[in-house]
């Protein structure tokens, strides 16, 4: 799929500037550059309907873990005293 993009003349410039100086083409630095947004967008939505979904399960449910007991739990990681993630309750 071909698109055009136009782009003010300064950061046309700069993105020409950063090609020459990661001796790329000014296409592959503004391919990167999307790229790596969608990637950060999708996974900040992803996060986000995750959090939705969590709310939805709790409000349903009442089932929970305080802070407290997850970083209870955290602090166990990488420890010979290892625990498993702590039962939810109301």
């Amino acid at each position: 799929m071909a698109t055009s993009l136009k782009i003010e003349d300064t950061l046309k410039g700069r993105v020409q500037h950063l090609a020459g100086q990661r001796r790329r083409s000014a296409h592959w630095i503004m391919l990167e550059a999307i790229q790596q947004y969608v990637e950060r967008e999708e996974a900040r939505e992803n996060f986000k309907q995750e959090a939705l979904a969590s709310w939805a399960a709790y409000q349903e449910t009442g089932q929970h873990l305080t802070g407290q007991e997850v970083r209870t739990w955290l602090n166990t990681w990488g420890t010979e005293d290892e625990k498993a993630v702590p039962v939810c309750h109301k």
